[in-house]
């Protein structure tokens, strides 16, 4: 049964399983959408021309924002309590709120990306941050 005092939590899921879900359309619609999401041009090149790196890295990442959503659903009440879910529940905020602050080293450590996708993807991923800390933050005693 989902906690009352888990909204934020289930907002979180919601939003790393669209993350997911959007990785996965991005494999299904094939070069324009790693373009289009910013992936960069070596990827849309890889996958235009069959191979499967691009494919596999993208469903990795589904993957882990798939689980992600899960242990913010476990948080919620939805799901049975998983391992760790206290630690794993913040580890997964501070890899969100992270990645949001390292809009620059993140430009430079892959570069070949428009300033508008680390600018976008920055704030999407903070914003998903701050809702797990808020998430995190009240439903703490339960978790």
């Amino acid at each position: 049964m989902t906690a009352p005092s888990a909204c934020f939590l289930l907002a979180a899921a919601g939003l790393s399983a669209a993350a997911s879900a959007l990785h996965l359309a991005c494999i299904a619609g094939g070069p324009d959408w790693y373009r289009a999401l910013g992936a960069g041009e070596q990827m849309a090149r890889m996958a235009a021309s069959g191979s499967w790196y691009p494919a596999m890295v993208t469903a990795a990442i589904s993957t882990v924002l798939m689980i992600w959503a899960a242990y913010a659903l476990a948080g919620a009440g939805v799901l049975p309590r998983l391992p760790w879910m206290r630690a794993i529940l913040c580890a997964i905020t501070a890899v969100y709120v992270a990645r949001g602050l390292a809009f620059v080293p993140m430009m430079l450590l892959m570069p070949g990306r428009s300033l508008v996708f680390w600018g976008w993807s920055s704030a999407i991923c903070m914003g998903i941050g701050i809702v797990h800390v808020l998430g995190v933050r009240q439903a703490w005693a339960s978790l």
